[in-house]
């Protein structure tokens, strides 16, 4: 299990054209199991859910898992040109999440644990919200 240091930049733009950026840089952990790579960090305030344990499953390159727990639980599944239902859990109850992947390009390099995954997908949560949204995350 190798330290490094991870920056998640996310763009989150809704059916007006608005746009939200958050950008978090901490430090994480990069690991290896059954033929699969993981990377694990901690979320902050910055990200809007402090207290929040993100991990990402990278399963090559056609396919990437990630699993918040602490606050907000949820799963989303990005396989490029397929769409993925699930739960998302809040204080305020649990409400459908359907998630379509547009792009998903994952660059790691499995010797150094270094790279980048770049991900474009679409949100739907319960019929209340649709969003346009993408994810860079940057293994330094």
């Amino acid at each position: 299990m190798e330290k490094r240091m991870i920056k998640v930049l996310g763009t989150q733009t809704d059916l007006k054209g608005e746009k939200n950026t958050i950008e978090l840089t901490t430090e994480g952990k990069v690991y290896e199991k059954n033929n699969h790579m993981y990377i694990v960090y901690e979320e902050t305030e910055i990200s809007g859910m402090e207290g929040a344990t993100t991990t990402l499953k990278i399963e090559g390159d056609h396919k990437v898992s990630m699993k918040r727990y602490g606050g907000m639980d949820s799963q989303l599944v990005f396989e490029e040109g397929k769409h993925f239902t699930s739960q998302y859990k809040t204080m305020f109850g649990n409400f459908r999440m359907d998630v379509k992947t547009s792009t998903l390009k994952v660059n790691l390099s499995r010797q150094n644990q270094k790279g980048k995954i770049e991900i474009v997908y679409d949100v739907v949560i319960s019929g209340l919200t649709e969003t346009k949204n993408t994810l860079e995350i940057s293994v330094m």
